[in-house]
């Protein structure tokens, strides 16, 4: 009978969890890409921006982990939900508290006692204190909030690795992008040069009679276009400057650089399996994080249909007197059991279960849709850098091809065989060509970028990794002397 009773006890304090079990739900995976490729490198682990070999780049993501504020912020974030489990879970233990107190009080020389001459008035009271207080977790609903509270836990997290996934792609593709304006700056400065240098010809020979006014307005109006060109591309410049300092943690300013865009050499394309991806991106484990959380909520509200059992015990001592207070008589102690139900609620507990249902319904979707959406970004990034690859080898033929015409048309013009129109028309092609064969290299190598952004992976953590070994932030403030010096420090470097 004793052992019955104990294995009784025992079940009773294990009790039971209600709600569904966590399961991974079955997902459509795909066997391969659709535009898989060929050649391909097990890279995905790897810090692969350093095989762009431009130790500028290698240091700017450095700083950018050191200093970027939205990964500080993603990291209080993680302290925000450790917290919020270690309050949740506090329940599952026995809780101890203190109290004391010390009174004096005068009652009505009218009641009873008083008159009777029983208690002396006016009255002393001492009392301290131990109390602890149980609530026994019979249905599993501190079990399925500290649950939720862990899995929201481990989404914090995943967005935290998430923002460093972000962080170190969007610092990669802004310094590419830079670099590419950098190379349009240079092609309309080179442009704009020889222009200026036909213009000056033209108004000597127009000067000597030797052209006409005609010739000289149309090589001015070449001069203005590529002149138009520059305040452009410099304003766009300065913009991308200032958004890859708000990157890296630092006020707004010019920004080193390190190697030319035709200098980059673009990294391998990582190997990866589309069910790989779930493993691989952080985004991905965030939303599952999300459905556990939300599927453990369901337990939680179902078990507030049933009675909450609870354990309280005091002991410590009264008396008043404090002199009597530690003494043997003093000594006070009390233990209870309580329990309490629900019986009508209108509806309260089953909207809860009802809204926990809806929320994990919401979860799932939310989990599948993000599945499809990371299948359909690697597609894009995929085919993306497969058909800039092919425009860039398209345009500088282009390109090969229309100096070749301009080649001709001044040697042609010059023979007195054709006007300067004929000459304005190669030029005038060449010059945009030039530009957009520029842009499309720059969107190759973002490309290159973008596919290790969304394919993830283990360089996650080693990027997370560099977050923790990187040294304190410097304030953002400087003294004027300072700033100085350093803007004229960056300017001098681009300039070289």
């Amino acid at each position: 009978m004793r052992r019955f009773a104990l294995t009784a006890l025992a079940v009773l304090l294990a009790g039971c969890t209600l709600g569904p079990d966590y399961r991974r739900p079955a997902v459509d995976v795909m066997p391969s890409y659709r535009f898989e490729e060929r050649e391909t490198r097990d890279t995905a682990n790897t810090d692969w921006w350093k095989e762009f070999q431009d130790p500028v780049l290698d240091s700017l993501i450095a700083e950018a982990l050191a200093n970027n504020r939205n990964v500080r912020i993603a990291a209080a974030n993680i302290d925000q939900a450790a917290g919020v489990l270690m309050q949740t879970r506090a329940p599952l233990f026995p809780q101890v508290s203190y109290s004391g107190s010390a009174t004096r009080r005068r009652a009505s020389e009218r009641g009873s006692d008083v008159l009777s001459g029983f208690v002396s008035n006016p009255r002393n009271s001492f009392e301290l204190l131990a109390g602890a207080n149980w609530e026994i977790d019979l249905w599993g609903r501190i079990r399925r909030l500290s649950e939720a509270a862990r899995a929201n836990l481990l989404a914090s997290e995943e967005a935290r690795r998430g923002v460093v996934l972000s962080l170190v792609a969007s610092v990669a593709g802004t310094y590419i992008q830079l670099r590419g304006l950098d190379d349009q700056l240079e092609i309309s400065r080179r442009t704009l040069a020889v222009y200026g240098e036909s213009l000056r010809l033209f108004e000597l020979q127009f000067a000597h009679g030797q052209v006409s006014q005609m010739t000289v307005e149309q090589a001015r109006s070449q001069y203005e276009t590529a002149a138009a060109t520059i305040p452009q591309i410099e304003s766009q410049i300065a913009q991308t400057e200032n958004g890859l300092s708000t990157l890296l943690g630092r006020n707004p300013g010019p920004v080193d650089r390190g190697k030319s865009i035709r200098e980059l050499t673009p990294p391998a394309i990582p190997s990866g399996l589309p069910s790989q991806l779930l493993e691989r991106r952080p985004d991905l484990a965030q939303a599952e994080q999300n459905l556990i959380a939300a599927n453990a909520q369901i337990g939680a509200a179902k078990a507030l249909y049933f009675p909450a059992i609870s354990l309280t015990a005091a002991l410590g001592t009264q008396s008043s007197e404090l002199s009597d207070l530690f003494k043997g008589p003093a000594r006070t102690w009390s233990y209870a059991g309580s329990f309490t139900g629900p019986i009508f609620t209108a509806g309260a507990i089953a909207g809860q279960v009802k809204q926990a249902e809806a929320m994990q319904k919401a979860a799932l979707e939310s989990y599948q849709n993000a599945i499809l959406n990371a299948f359909s970004d690697v597609e894009s990034a995929l085919v993306a850098r497969r058909k800039l690859s092919e425009q860039l080898e398209a345009q500088e033929a282009l390109v090969r091809t229309l100096k070749e015409y301009d080649r001709l048309a001044w040697l042609q013009y010059n023979g007195g065989y054709t006007p300067y129109l004929t000459v304005l028309t190669a030029e005038t092609q060449l010059f945009p060509a030039e530009l957009t064969t520029s842009e499309v290299r720059t969107a190759l190598m973002a490309a290159y970028v973008n596919i290790y952004k969304v394919m993830g992976g283990g360089w996650v953590n080693r990027a997370d990794a560099l977050t923790r070994e990187a040294p304190a932030a410097a304030p953002l403030g400087l003294d004027p002397p300072a700033a100085a010096a350093s803007t004229a420090s960056s300017k001098a470097k681009t300039e070289e």
